[in-house]
């Protein structure tokens, strides 16, 4: 069977993107391998870029998807692309920030990637958000951005879902959406995903074994020495609990270990993402945390990915769905 070909745009380092190709283990569980190809990946972040590439050894394009699309013919070379994925910039829509949304210049970031998608056709799309997104302006801008997307000739289904339900020791509420040309796939219906009950972590389990390793010895197990103020990320996390969210924006206020005498290290907060151990953040530690914190968690999106590959071999191999004229917007709470 042919490998689904995936654009992927605000890419960051590629928690996303090594969910969707899977083939990496977490806390001594493997996650084979997904049919799917990364064709093309951008992010603006230079520092994610590195990481992104030392990683997959897979070029990325560094740089404005604004830009790239205005002074590029970069769609004209890539051809067949069967998924477009995007987890667009999503400070603005968080509860933790400012909350400009639409009023902000990353607020309509997701504007480019209707873009991409209007051009390349994909069969199918996935956006990735905060929960925020779902209050801001009493729902509006949410239903706007649905209405964009279907407009663009896709069902359009969206959901919360909590990443611990998916073998992620963390308590991460993200917003999923997922679009599917109507000329080509039904609806896509998240009662099919498939939680990973199996294990019942905690933060003893996923980082326990670094509480005594020296600072340095293992790749990215440094850590902010900020000192304990009264903002956000100042308490201690506790051993026998979910992590909490790992936040981009935190100006080194991540929170403290359990055991008080120092803040998490890079390399937990990864951890707490899902991140295999091989994967290596660079250049640095503070350029560490806000990859991570702006990253999707791998483990999560590999459920995601299994899940869709699935939905995809099953239709695609049916006959076509009739095209429709209609505008509403089908949405899956």
């Amino acid at each position: 069977m042919k490998k689904y070909k995936i654009a992927s745009l605000f890419s960051g380092c590629g928690g996303l993107d090594l969910g969707f190709r899977g083939g990496f283990e977490f806390l001594k569980k493997n996650y084979p391998e997904n049919n799917f190809e990364l064709i093309w990946a951008n992010d603006i972040d230079k520092n994610a870029c590195l990481t992104y590439e030392n990683y997959f050894k897979h070029p990325i394009a560094c740089g404005d998807i604004r830009d790239i699309l205005i002074k590029t013919d970069f769609i004209s070379n890539l051809s067949n692309i069967d998924i477009v994925l995007g987890g667009f910039p999503c400070q603005d829509f968080s509860h933790a920030g400012k909350r400009k949304g639409f009023d902000s210049e990353r607020g309509t970031l997701y504007q480019a990637m209707s873009n991409v998608i209007m051009k390349l056709k994909p069969a199918l799309f996935l956006a990735e958000n905060v929960k925020g997104l779902l209050t801001l302006n009493n729902g509006e801008a949410m239903q706007q951005i649905l209405e964009d997307f279907e407009k663009l000739g896709y069902h359009v289904a969206y959901k919360l879902l909590l990443t611990s339900n998916f073998g992620v020791p963390q308590k991460r509420e993200r917003v999923v959406i997922i679009g599917t040309r109507k000329d080509t796939l039904p609806k896509f219906k998240f009662s099919q995903l498939l939680h990973e009950t199996n294990r019942n972590l905690n933060l003893e389990m996923a980082i326990g074994d670094l509480e005594n390793i020296k600072e340095g010895e293992t790749n990215n197990h440094f850590w902010s020495k900020a000192k304990k103020n009264k903002g956000q990320g100042n308490t201690a996390v506790l051993r026998e609990r979910l992590g909490p969210t790992m936040r981009a924006e935190h100006h080194g206020n991540i929170e403290f270990h359990w055991n008080n005498t120092r803040r998490l290290s890079a390399r937990e907060a990864a951890r707490i993402q899902s991140f295999p151990d091989d994967f290596i953040f660079y250049p640095s530690t503070s350029s560490a945390y806000r990859q991570i914190g702006n990253a999707v968690p791998p483990v999560f999106a590999w459920h995601l990915a299994h899940t869709i590959e699935n939905f995809m071999n099953m239709h695609l191999n049916s006959q076509p769905i009739a095209k429709t004229n209609s505008h509403k917007v089908e949405i899956v709470a």
